[in-house]
This record gives C-alpha cells, sequence and structure tokens, in this order.
C-alpha cells in the first residue's frame, strides 16, 4: 500500500507539472483549454470550472490537456466566429503553436532542474583520490582505536614497511597482510595527521571486515545557493543528453529485431522504484523524480504521432513546406499513435508483472 501511494504522488506531481506547462501557454497565447484530464480516457468524472473541464480518468499512466482546435479535423471546413478563431489552436501562428506544445516538456526539465539544484545544496557524493571512514561499528578494533567518521586513512605500516592508501583496494591489501600483527594506522582529521596502533583481525565476525569500518572513495561536496542552479543546470542537461542517447539506442535496437539492450520498466516497475526509494529517504526519492521527469521531458519531445514531439513535427512540417496536412490524416496518426503507446504500456506493465512473480 505504501508503494501504491507513493507512486501515485509520484506520478500525480510528474503529470500535473507536464500538463501545468501546456495548460499555462495555451492560456498566455489566448488559447481556450477545454478539458485538464488526469490520466487517460474513459473518463470517470469532471468537474467545471470557468472554459475548462478537470477531469479524472479511467487510466492512471497520464495525463492530458486539450485545447480547443488542436486537432485541426475540429474545425476546418467549419465556420467560425472571429472570437472562436482568436481561440482556436489550428490559427495560431507557428511560433505560438511550438510554445504550447514544448511547454509541458519544458516543464518536466525544469522540475528536474531544480531539484537537482536543492539536492546539489544539501550536498551530493562526488568522486574523491582519499580514502574515508564513512563508519565505525562498536566493538571492533577501529572503534577501541579511537578511529571516527570522516577520517581519511593515509597510509598503513608495520615494522620498516609502509603501504599507502591510495584506492579501496589498498586498504583490503594492507589490512589482509598485516592480519593478526598490530600496526600503525595514519589518519588525518580536521586537516591534522595522526597515528593510532591497530591489530586487523584475521577472521572477523561476517559484514564488519578486518578494522570494523565502512570506507568510502567519495565525498558529500555542496554548492552554494548562487552556484546550485547553474551546476544542477548542466548536470541536467548531461542527464537528459544521455538518457536521449540511450532511448535512441534501445528504439534503434528494438525496430532492427535486436533487443532493447538495456533494461526497461512500466508503470509496475516505475512503482516498485519509487517505494523502495521513498524508503531509503527523501532525497534517493527526489533524485529518482528528477530522472523521471527529465525521462518524461525527453520522450514527449520524440517526433511520434500522439505525443507533443509528434504534433511538433506536423507544425514545422506545415511552416516548412507552407502546405497544410490533411486534418483527417493527421487525425488517424495520431489515433494510430495513441493506440501502439497504449499498448506498449500493457505490454511493458505485463513484462513487470512477470518479474515480480518470478
Amino acid at each position: 500500500m505504501f508503494t501504491i501511494v507513493v507512486f501515485f504522488l509520484v506520478l500525480s506531481v510528474l503529470v500535473i507539472i507536464h500538463e501545468c506547462g501546456h495548460f499555462i501557454a495555451a492560456k498566455k497565447n489566448g488559447v481556450r483549454v477545454e478539458e485538464f484530464g488526469f490520466g487517460l480516457p474513459p473518463r470517470l468524472f469532471g468537474i467545471k470550472f470557468g472554459e475548462t473541464l478537470y477531469s479524472l480518468n479511467a487510466l492512471p499512466f497520464g495525463g492530458f490537456v486539450k485545447v480547443f482546435g488542436e486537432e485541426a479535423a475540429e474545425v476546418e471546413g467549419k465556420e467560425l466566429s472571429s472570437e472562436a478563431r482568436s481561440h482556436s489552436f489550428a490559427h495560431k501562428r507557428p511560433l505560438q503553436k511550438v510554445i504550447i506544445l514544448t511547454a509541458g516538456v519544458l516543464a518536466n526539465f525544469l522540475l528536474g532542474w531544480v531539484i537537482i539544484s536543492y539536492l546539489f545544496v544539501k550536498g551530493v557524493p562526488a568522486p574523491s583520490d582519499k580514502i574515508s571512514v564513512e563508519s565505525v561499528t562498536p566493538n571492533t578494533p577501529a572503534f577501541e582505536a579511537g578511529i571516527l567518521k570522516n577520517d581519511v586513512i593515509a597510509s598503513m605500516s608495520y615494522g620498516d614497511k609502509t603501504i599507502p592508501i591510495q584506492g579501496l583496494e589498498d586498504v583490503a591489501d594492507a589490512t589482509r597482510e598485516f592480519a593478526g600483527k598490530e600496526v600503525n594506522l595514519t589518519l588525518q582529521r580536521n586537516g591534522e595527521e595522526r597515528t593510532v596502533k591497530i591489530t586487523p583481525r584475521e577472521k572477523p565476525p561476517k559484514n564488519e571486515g578486518s578494522l570494523g569500518i565502512v570506507i568510502t572513495n567519495f565525498v558529500i561536496k555542496k554548492y552554494s545557493i548562487v552556484q546550485a542552479p547553474f551546476y544542477g543546470l548542466i548536470e541536467a542537461a548531461k542527464m537528459t543528453g544521455l538518457i536521449f542517447k540511450e532511448l535512441t539506442s534501445a528504439l534503434v535496437r528494438f525496430v532492427t529485431f535486436q533487443g532493447a539492450g538495456v533494461e526497461v520498466a512500466g508503470p509496475v516497475g516505475i512503482a516498485k522504484l519509487t517505494g523502495t526509494a521513498a524508503r531509503v529517504g527523501i532525497d534517493a526519492l527526489l533524485q529518482l523524480v528528477a530522472l523521471l521527469s527529465l525521462n518524461l521531458a525527453v520522450i514527449n519531445i520524440l517526433p511520434f504521432p500522439a505525443l507533443d514531439g509528434g504534433r511538433l513535427a506536423f507544425v514545422i512540417y506545415e511552416s516548412v513546406t507552407k502546405r497544410k496536412i490533411n486534418p483527417s490524416i493527421e487525425q488517424k496518426m495520431n489515433l494510430v499513435g495513441f493506440a501502439f503507446l497504449i499498448g506498449l504500456i500493457l505490454l511493458v506493465t505485463v513484462n513487470d508483472i512477470i518479474k515480480l512473480i518470478k
């Protein structure tokens, strides 16, 4: 139940942010919004405020904003008043159409950027050339030697032999070689160097290790409120580029019958990941939300019928060629694309369920 609740909360945020982008852009450009729907049809119920119907639909896998005249077939060949034409998507300039169609993608990218920037202010793990202590287990050689969290391990020596600690494997090698012997462990603490005596255990209890410490080669790096948005934007752009690269590669492999080459998760798989992240902590959940939001941005901008990118492709084609696409053909292509997407979602969901059962 916890996983389901968290999943639908996350899904709600992602969908509402995306559709709010379209909604606000349409309103700002004078286009009438007929319906703001959460979930996909069939409609369960709706409430109308002003000119817009706010609906809850049966399939909880997405959402939509229906603007007047978005489907050219709705207004093509019809006598419209000057007021109706002024509020019709089909009668707006190409640039206005592009703004409305890409606003949802931009909203999802902005959400990912804001979350990443927030996490950068809190602190994020960054690779380090130093090996530091992440935690110390009570009643172990490290605990008795007074080793503390965040101490940096510089070297380990016994007799005339000194092993510099430059990587995680160096600690493992040194404790294995000096097991059962009292050694000098050189540490750095708050910029000062100190040496403690410690005896690595030959047969330590399970999951404790010879010294009784957990070590890492990562440090928590924090950015100021001024720096975070800049570096957050760079990171969001990098992640978006990587998502686009991996997704297009997977699609090419799929259509050429080579297999996706990557693990694909549908609603059930994402719900499981969301529940796991929520149990780890709020930061892990926020990281997942940022990643999902950037994924949603990339998927929606793909030039596939029924997606924002597909509609955008029609607008660009008409603008470049100065030729109108037959409204009936456009409508049929969008319906086929929508049906394909629903089928793909169902297929991936079945695959997720089979994985859970196994």
